[in-house]
Order: C-alpha cells, then sequence, then structure tokens
C-alpha cells in the first residue's frame, strides 16, 4: 500500500509551486482573495522575504500542497492508501481526504498561521536534538532542572525537537555539548510551537474551527496528536495539534503497521521520506522497494541535508528502533464553550423544518427571491422562500413547479404568501397554489388579521398523529413587526374565520378541529430595521417582548409544542447574527444581503448599485401594496430620487381627494419626473390592467375619486419597481430597491476579500458565512467573559 505524506513549516522555499501556479490560475486567484495578498510573487521570488514570517509560510505551503494533490488527481494518479502529514502538512492530508474544500482549508490555514505566529513574543524558539531518544532526553531535560522546556515533535527514534522560553534552550544546548551526548540545532523561530506556549492559541483556534463543518475523512489520516487515524472529531484534534508534541516516529510506525511500504512526498523537499526510509529500516517486514520520492512540482533546488528546517525534521542517517514513552506536556484546556454554526438555535426548527441550520433566506418582492435562489438553498439544505409578491399566478405556478420537481421529497424549500388587502380573491389563490404545490414551509408577510387564506394554508391537510397529537397541514413562518399581530398569529384561528372555510369546504371538520387547538403560526420571524414593513422596529427590543408574549400565550392556550421565535432585519454581519442568537432566536432570516446575489432575479445593474451601499445609504418610503393605509418600507435612497417622490405622492394623497384637485404645476411635475407620460395615459393603462384582473377595484374607483387617484398614485411603485427589475440605466433616479442597513454592513464586512464582488456573493456562500462567524464571535466572547468572571 501507498501513502501520500505531507511536510510541515520548514519545507518551504522560494520556487516551490513553478508548475503549478498556472495549471491552476482560479485556485491560486480564491487563495489570493482570501489571503490578502499576491501568492505567485511570494512562492516564486518571496522578494520581500515573507516566507520566513509564520503568517506567509503556512499558507504559501498549504496552497502548494493541496495543488499538488488536485494535479496528481488530474493526472489520474492512483490513490493512496492512507495520509499524513507533519504539523501544517496534516491540512494539506485532510484536504486530500475530503475534510474541507479548497477554499475553506486556506482560510484555517490563514488563522492558524496568524495565531501561531503570535505566540510567545519573541522571548521563545524551538531546538532540534539530535542523538537522543525521546526518554533518554526527558531524563536529561529533569537532571537539568530544565521543567519549562517541552518536547515538540518526536520526528525520528533520535531526533527530538524541543519548544521553550529561549534562554532556558540555550542553557540545554550548552549542557548537551558539555556533556557530549547530543548534537543540537537551534531553529530559526521566535516562537514555541507544539507546547504549553501555544494553548491560548489553540484555544482560540477552537472557537476558529467551531465556526466551519468538517466532513470526517474519506480516507485514512493519521493524526499527529494521537499517531491515529482520524475519526469525526477533526476539529478538535486540529486545535490540539497547536500546543501538543507531533508524534511523527509513532505515525511512521503506525504506517508501516498498517502495510505501507511506498510513500509519495507531496510538497517541497524530501526530509520526511527519509524519516519513512528510516522507520522502514527497523520495521519487522519485508525488504521494501525503493520509497517512491515525488520531485517537486517546481525547478527546486534539492534539500540541504545538513541544514534545519523550522520544523526540525531531518532525516537521520541510521536511526534505531522507535520508542513511545515521549513527554507529552498537559492538554489545552478545552474552551469552556463551542459554538457550532449548525447548532445555533433551535434544534425542533431543524428537524421540523429538514434544514442543516437555522438560516433562511427570506422571500423579495417581484420574484428577486427566485427559483434558482431557493433552489440554490434547497442544495445547501438551508430554507428559501419564493418571492410571490408581485408576480402572476402563473409564473408562480410555474415557478412552484419547477422548484418542487427539481428538490425532490428531500430538499427544503418554501413559498411566501403575502397579504393583499385591496385583492384577497389573488391571496387565496397563491394560498391554493402553495397547497396544490406540497409547499411544507409558508412565509406569511404583511399581515395585520388572520384571513381565511392564511388559516387554509395552514391547516389544509392537518391531521391527527398516531398519539392523538395535532398536525398542522404545513408550516408558516409569520414576520410580524408589532405585538399585537404577533398575538394573533399565537392564537388558535378566530372561530369565524374557521367557521366559514368549514361552511365553504375550505377545510374538512378535522381539519377545522385542529385549526381551533393550534396557532396560527409555530413559527413567529420579529422582522425589525429591513426592507420589509417593519414599522422602524428595533430588534433589541422587539425580539424579546415578542419571546414574552410567547411564552405567555402557550401557556395560556396549553400548546405542547412551543412556538418559536426568529429574527430577522439589520443581518448583514456576524456580529448581528450573533446578538440575535444570545437574545434567544430560534432562528434568522436574511433578505437584504440576499437580492446582491448572483441567484437573486434582479438585474445586474441595480447588484452593482446595491454593492456599492454604505449603512447610511438607505431610508424610508410609502409601501406601493399598502398605499392608502400608509405603511412605510425601507428602500435604497442612494442614486435614486425614488423616496423623494414615493413621499411626496403619499403627502399629495393625504392631501387632496381627487386627482382634479392638484393644480397644473403640480400634475406637470408627476407627468415629467414620476410617470413620464400624461396622468390621462397612467390612468387607461391601469383601468386596462384592473378590468382584467380585478374588476371589483375598477369598479370602487368609479365610486371614489380618491381611491382613483390612489391606484394612479400607486402605478410609480409598480413602474419603479419595473425599471429596477429590468436595469433601465436611464431610469436610475426612478429605481424602486427594497433594502435595509443590512446591506450596507455586509459590503462593509467583506471589504477586501472574494466576497467584495458580487459575483461571488452565492446565498449559501452568505449563509455559511454569516453563520460561521456568528459561531466563532460566540465562542470567543463567551470564554472571554467567562475568563473575566473567573
Amino acid at each position: 500500500m501507498r501513502a501520500w505524506i505531507f511536510p510541515g513549516q520548514g519545507s518551504h522555499r522560494k520556487g516551490m509551486g513553478a508548475g503549478l501556479i498556472g495549471r491552476h490560475r482560479a485556485l491560486v486567484d480564491a487563495a489570493e482573495a482570501v489571503l490578502g495578498f499576491p501568492l505567485a510573487p511570494l512562492l516564486l521570488d518571496d522578494p520581500d522575504r515573507r516566507l520566513g514570517d509564520t503568517r506567509y509560510a503556512q499558507p504559501a505551503l498549504f496552497v502548494v500542497e493541496a495543488l499538488t494533490v488536485l494535479a496528481a488527481r488530474a493526472d489520474g494518479e492512483p490513490e493512496p492508501g492512507v495520509l499524513a502529514g507533519h504539523s501544517l502538512g496534516e491540512y494539506a492530508a485532510l484536504f486530500a481526504a475530503g475534510c474541507f474544500d479548497f477554499e475553506t482549508g486556506v482560510r484555517l490555514v490563514k488563522r492558524r498561521g496568524e495565531l501561531m505566529s503570535g505566540g510567545g513574543d519573541g522571548g521563545f524558539g524551538m531546538l532540534a536534538v539530535l542523538g537522543l531518544s525521546a526518554e533518554e532526553l526527558t531524563g536529561t531535560l529533569g537532571r537539568y532542572g530544565a521543567d519549562t522546556v517541552d518536547i515538540a515533535n518526536h520526528n525520528a527514534r533520535t531526533q527530538v525537537v524541543l519548544s521553550g522560553p529561549a534562554e532556558q534552550l540555550r542553557t540545554v544546548a550548552a549542557r548537551l555539548r558539555e556533556d557530549g551526548t547530543a548534537r543540537t540545532v537551534p531553529l530559526a523561530v521566535r516562537t514555541a510551537f507544539h507546547s504549553r506556549y501555544m494553548r491560548a492559541a489553540a484555544t482560540e483556534f477552537a472557537g476558529f474551527l467551531a465556526g466551519f463543518t468538517l466532513r470526517p475523512p474519506a480516507l485514512p489520516v493519521i493524526a499527529n496528536v494521537t499517531a491515529a487515524p482520524y475519526g469525526d472529531d477533526v476539529a478538535g484534534l486540529l486545535a490540539r495539534q497547536i500546543a501538543e508534541p507531533v508524534q511523527w516516529a509513532r505515525s511512521m510506525t503506525r504506517l508501516v503497521g498498517l502495510g505501507v511500504r511506498d510513500v509519495d512526498e507531496r510538497g517541497p523537499g524530501t526530509v520526511l521520506t527519509g524519516l519513512w526510509q528510516a522507520a522502514l529500516k527497523d520495521a519487522p517486514a519485508p525488504a521494501p522497494r525503493q520509497a517512491a520520492v515525488r520531485p517537486p512540482a517546481s525547478a527546486e533546488p534539492a534539500a540541504d541535508r545538513d541544514s534545519v528546517p523550522p520544523n526540525g525534521a531531518i532525516a537521520p542517517p541510521d536511526p534505531r528502533p522507535p520508542v513511545s514513552t515521549p513527554l507529552v506536556p498537559a492538554p489545552p484546556p478545552q474552551a469552556p464553550a463551542v459554538f457550532r454554526a449548525e447548532r445555533l438555535g433551535s434544534a425542533e426548527f431543524r428537524r421540523d423544518h429538514r434544514v442543516r441550520a437555522t438560516y433562511l433566506a427570506g422571500s423579495m418582492y417581484k420574484g428577486i427571491s427566485s427559483a434558482e435562489l431557493v433552489l440554490r438553498m434547497g442544495r445547501a439544505g438551508l430554507l428559501g422562500f419564493l418571492g410571490t409578491g408581485g408576480l402572476g399566478l402563473d409564473r408562480i405556478a410555474r415557478d412552484l413547479d419547477r422548484i418542487a420537481r427539481e428538490s425532490g421529497p428531500d430538499r427544503p424549500y418554501g413559498a411566501n404568501l403575502l397579504h393583499t388587502p385591496a385583492d384577497p380573491v389573488r391571496e387565496d389563490a397563491v394560498a391554493s397554489l402553495c397547497v396544490r404545490s406540497g409547499v411544507r414551509s409558508v412565509e406569511a408577510a404583511g399581515f395585520t388579521r388572520i384571513t381565511p387564506a392564511l388559516v387554509r394554508v395552514r391547516f389544509s391537510g392537518a391531521r391527527q398523529d398516531a398519539d392523538g397529537r395535532p398536525v398542522p397541514g404545513r408550516h408558516v413562518i409569520a414576520k410580524v413587526s408589532r405585538p399585537e399581530v404577533a398575538r394573533a398569529f399565537l392564537a388558535p384561528a378566530p372561530t369565524a374565520v374557521v367557521d366559514r372555510l368549514l361552511a365553504e369546504g375550505g377545510l374538512t371538520p378535522e381539519e377545522a378541529g385542529i385549526a381551533r387547538r393550534l396557532p396560527v403560526s409555530g413559527d413567529l420571524c420579529v422582522e425589525s430595521d429591513s426592507g420589509g414593513h417593519t414599522d422602524g422596529g428595533v430588534a433589541l427590543a422587539l425580539l424579546p417582548t415578542i419571546a414574552r408574549l410567547r411564552d405567555r400565550a402557550c401557556a395560556e392556550h396549553g400548546y405542547r409544542q412551543r412556538v418559536r421565535v426568529g429574527a430577522a432585519g439589520g443581518l448583514g454581519t456576524p456580529e448581528a447574527v450573533a446578538a440575535v442568537f444570545l437574545l434567544g432566536a430560534d432562528f434568522v432570516l436574511t433578505g437584504s444581503v440576499n437580492q446582491c446575489s448572483p441567484e437573486a432575479g434582479t438585474a445586474e445593474a441595480v447588484k452593482e448599485l446595491l454593492a456599492g451601499l454604505d449603512v447610511q445609504d438607505t431610508t424610508y418610503a410609502p409601501a406601493g401594496d399598502m398605499f392608502e393605509l400608509g405603511a412605510r418600507v425601507q428602500v435604497v435612497r442612494k442614486g435614486t430620487l425614488f423616496p423623494a417622490r414615493a413621499n411626496k405622492l403619499y403627502q399629495l394623497y393625504r392631501q387632496h381627494g381627487a386627482l382634479e384637485e392638484l393644480d397644473d404645476r403640480t400634475r406637470r411635475s408627476l407627468e415629467e419626473q414620476c410617470f413620464g407620460r400624461p396622468v390621462e395615459d397612467v390612468w387607461r393603462e391601469t383601468e386596462a390592467h384592473l378590468a382584467r384582473t380585478a374588476p371589483e377595484e375598477l369598479a370602487r374607483a368609479g365610486r371614489s375619486a380618491r381611491h382613483r387617484m390612489a391606484l394612479v398614485f400607486r402605478w410609480y411603485f409598480v413602474h419603479s419597481t419595473r425599471l429596477a427589475m429590468h436595469g433601465t440605466p436611464e431610469q436610475q433616479v426612478n429605481y424602486q430597491i427594497h433594502c435595509g442597513p443590512a446591506m450596507g454592513a455586509f459590503n462593509r464586512y467583506v471589504a477586501g476579500s472574494e466576497l467584495a464582488d458580487w459575483r461571488r456573493r452565492h446565498v449559501d456562500v452568505i449563509a455559511d458565512r454569516l453563520m460561521t462567524g456568528a459561531a466563532s464571535l460566540l465562542t470567543d466572547r463567551t470564554n472571554a467573559m467567562l475568563r473575566a468572571q473567573s
């Protein structure tokens, strides 16, 4: 059996990876976007001598080794039977085993290098000791009284590396020279890797790792810490590795025991191959073939066998049998709290909605939250909602059929049911489409009261399970921004509505009975400062208030299952997501940040505009769908005059009872700036549309001049949305773009990274970035507070 082994820091050198950069240019670009510095000059020429800096050396070496893996597989080389890597090289081994993708690996080693470079504050170092076994060296250190020194690397039978205070290491080296028992070589580092002095870094790295999902290896990988194959706890062993010794000699013995007879050293140099050959000579096995040494991918100079790389790994000429009695310093303290992205929020929510994380992509008007967006979220095991508001019924039906077909029975997906008080027939039709298409999760938005359509979509198909417990037909996640609306959703369906549906055949007697026992919504989403109908709410005040309402309602009605309360609005950074989870949110729902994604169904011109927003570049304007009620939504103000013009229309509506009351100057201003055509043309277009879709609205306009004026003014809201959807460049001043300050906050958060380009902001990438960042922050800050209290 053949193994792939990967060297660690110290094997890196100028010129490495020369044959790989051009071959994998896209991946190199992706790595540079994560790292924030150009890789090609660093790898090929190192003009600024940065390869001597751990912060640069570790990610550079990982990139080269990961690319050697990809190149080998692209060339059809046989897969190894087992993998191992020395210190940093272990990350390349885990990458080869499928534990994480390339970009995740770059992120991990970038942070690892940053943390390890800070350990020791320059007053520490490392010392290679050749000629003594770990057992012998442990006794010697005891006689010297060198109790501040740790064994960092067990490289071979008589090759050990020490870490500790630089002054103590100098004393040990001098005593060993005096005794004549061993040769020592100081390493060119000013930190104490793999020792007790890295425990703080290990603890912080554990918190960072908690924000990632690391898969168990698909191929056996021998862990540095245990010299045994990795299991499921990849993150735990990687965190420990920083502050515990590298058990390389035992790892080589393990490979021999597994039947490995050949190794390929994937990376610069051949030092590990020499250590492997030494281990083989002492193994009770048939004489092996010559170990296969993988030539470097670049035209590199041969390794200088007399020099000692910073990892202290030196190919010994004739090692003796390994000894497995290392001096192991106490393991680093585990973080008192470790938060994982996929475990934030309610486990019950994840189970009921069949999602891997409590992160939702909320609906956006006119299909901005498109079928593509919903499908991409579903493929990632996350729930997204189709934005049905403003779409024709035929389009909604086609999109839902496509989503259901491509998602199958297992992937999560949902659709929006928007309250349309001016058109209850449409609201009922959308509810029917959700029921017919098998939608399991419905996002209810804009509701001020409980309607028949809402009750029917919740309880159509309701039943009792085998234990006699009521089960609703589907999940309803209700967006609320006012306590009285939340209270309505927390109660069972109004008796009058249930009786009406029962009489009209909209619910069966069994379904009606369950509607009288369960809340209208099993999940409330508290919507604060967002681009929706939010009333300008503040999450810090609103979320705890609604949560307490929930607690009282559940107790009052005796619900067996607790109604869950989530948060939406202003969620554009990991800090914001972490904050609402600390406030008690069971789930989070994002909106604004997702419309600047490749999957969003809006124009590229709008996405470019959104990607340039700052936190102050939004404001409030009237809501077109609830114009007469005075409802307001948050919209973009940078680069558009829509907010000012929309507010002017509402002001005119409040001041006048009919279009005929407008003076000539005001009328001309509206025609030139808002409508781009005479008022009469706007009315004719509106009249024709209503005659086809809502004749009762047309009849009402015939009876009320004020309502006719409202319909003309509302035309501008439809028109401005259409302009933004199409990206009509000469009409940017009239773009209506619903958006909250989360967009600007996200832009600042990703500035300078690969996500500064909106074309890389896929909705699932945004989700993972926010959730993993939140988990890391919660880990770091919770532990910091706990330490402050100790």
